[in-house]
């Protein structure tokens, strides 16, 4: 057995439940199983490290695919609308993922002690901010470290931050360092296109102006077009439909509105054009889609919980 079957058999044995399984390794970590394939599911994905050690993923950002399998890594530096769906998973052969959330405070501090930030900074683009990685042995050991802290709790409060810098110093010298680096660098242009977003998510059910957007993220208009595009494979623009309609789904789902006050809620005062526009993204009018849904697993369900882009600020969220 090698170093990734071992992982995965780790992995599967702290996994009793399909969806996210929550750890004792602190907030941003958890552990994630599917014993088969998934419908595709809408979400925002937050800026994360994705280590897959048995399965295979699909994941769409805008006109942009992804595919990753067991050899891989998956890193989201912002935080991208996306459809995610498991292509390859059995109840013999579990789809097996170990999840950490990015923190850009502990990005920052490990680039300037590790002595990487100028070479990291000098190499980083506007890329997609979504990108896949071949595992290396030096990051699944690092991993298969975090996920044994299960078995010993009492030494996962003053390992896991050790572990989890570890984690992250191998990716920063990895193909795709210079994505963290663009998480934290403030003149960067991830960086503006991180702030574009985040007014974006605040103001989801407002009216759109780009000239508020392009103002927040500290660029022009065209120069706020070319890069958001880039890094999220979206317009400013779709991304917000995006999202209305992503919250809209939640509360028809989990919270039982009906359609028009739901569309109403996310910001769409003509009742045929968001009946439009779900139908155009999830393939089905809003009861029809929120029907077969409800038929799905719990994981499909897990997607739709509630997210919340900006706690600190007391607005409401996605």
């Amino acid at each position: 057995m090698d170093a990734r079957e071992k992982l995965a058999a780790l992995i599967e044995r702290f996994t009793p439940e399909e969806g996210v399984n929550e750890t004792c390794c602190g907030p941003r970590m958890s552990l994630y199983r599917a014993t088969r394939p998934s419908e595709p599911v809408h979400a925002v994905h937050e800026p994360s490290l994705c280590v897959l050690v048995q399965g295979r993923k699909r994941v769409l950002a805008g006109d942009a695919v992804h595919h990753y399998g067991s050899t891989n890594y998956f890193l989201a530096a912002v935080d991208v609308p996306v459809v995610g769906q498991v292509i390859e998973a059995s109840p013999e052969a579990p789809y097996l993922c170990f999840r950490m959330r990015l923190d850009p405070a502990v990005i920052s501090e490990l680039m300037m002690e590790a002595g990487l930030a100028a070479r990291l900074e000098a190499e980083a683009s506007t890329a997609c901010g979504l990108a896949v990685g071949l595992l290396n042995p030096a990051l699944i050991d690092a991993t298969m470290r975090m996920v044994r802290l299960l078995e010993s709790p009492e030494d996962a409060p003053i390992l896991a931050p050790l572990i989890e810098r570890e984690i992250l110093y191998r990716v920063m010298t990895d193909e795709h360092g210079a994505r963290l680096a663009q998480i934290c660098r403030a003149d960067g242009r991830l960086r503006q296109v991180s702030r574009a977003i985040g007014w974006i998510k605040r103001n989801y059910d407002q009216p759109f102006r780009i000239e508020a957007v392009a103002e927040e993220a500290r660029m022009s208009v065209s120069t706020l077009h070319q890069h958001f595009k880039a890094v999220t494979a979206l317009s400013p623009l779709q991304y917000q439909k995006q999202l209305r309609l992503q919250e809209a789904r939640r509360l028809i789902l989990i919270q039982h509105i009906d359609a028009a006050a739901a569309g109403h809620a996310v910001g769409y005062y003509s009742a045929s054009q968001f009946s439009r526009e779900y139908a155009r993204l999830f393939g089905a009018p809003p009861l029809r889609d929120a029907a077969r849904l409800r038929d799905c697993p719990a994981m499909v369900m897990e997607a739709y919980r509630p997210f919340r882009p900006d706690e600190a600020s007391g607005r409401k969220g996605l």
